[in-house]
């Protein structure tokens, strides 16, 4: 009969939570690199001017950036994990931060690659505009706030604690629904029918979920 986890070695068990909690660490941080380098070294398009542009976007872009702040700003012990009550438990979300982390990175990197010379900081249309439906826009509409989720998940399970996470969650949340009403109103101004069509086939931020 095999030992259960609570009954191994305590030595042995905190030693392999204590190293994938800091393979989860450096994986985690390796991933918040490599998705700022997707957008840093993507191939700039030819320049080209604005059709439309919506400042209403900006609210949204600061409640996503302080979201971030709010796990970066409130670290735990790197030894340490989200929850103390249980280690197998601790594992399972060690688990769910790789996962979560190496998917998020993918995914930000094949909707970027997507968008070109469409993708900005703030909601915009610019001339030629087209509206993406392939790759990742095919499953959800703004796959780069999925990736940007997956990362704050990951990044709090990493290096934060829950209350922190919980918070920069709901934040995340409200800056999000902004940026995704400013944005599916310029879509739908300048697209009309198809991007209706669209947004009733494909959700905006979660598969099954909105």
């Amino acid at each position: 009969m095999k030992p259960r986890w609570n009954q191994l070695n305590p030595t042995a068990s905190q030693m392999i939570s204590v190293n994938l909690t800091l393979i989860t660490f450096v994986v985690v941080m390796a991933c918040w690199l490599v998705f700022v380098l997707s957008f840093l070294l993507r191939k700039k398009p030819p320049v080209t001017s604005d059709q439309k542009r919506d400042s209403g976007s900006i609210p949204g872009v600061l409640l996503q950036a302080l979201s971030l702040l709010i796990v970066f700003s409130i670290w735990r012990p790197l030894n340490t994990s989200l929850v103390s009550f249980s280690r197998a438990a601790a594992v399972i979300l060690e688990i769910v931060a790789l996962v979560s982390a190496i998917a998020s990175v993918l995914l930000v990197i094949a909707a970027v690659k997507t968008l070109g010379k469409e993708w900005s900081i703030t909601a915009r249309v610019v001339t030629g505009h087209k509206l993406a439906m392939k790759g990742p826009y095919n499953f959800v509409r703004h796959p780069i706030y999925t990736g940007m989720l997956g990362m704050l998940v990951a990044t709090g399970i990493a290096i934060s604690y829950w209350p922190a996470l919980l918070v920069a969650i709901a934040v995340f949340f409200g800056g999000t629904l902004i940026r995704i009403r400013s944005e599916d109103r310029l879509l739908r101004e300048t697209f009309g029918s198809e991007f209706e069509a669209y947004s009733r086939r494909v959700p905006a931020l979660l598969p099954g979920l909105y």
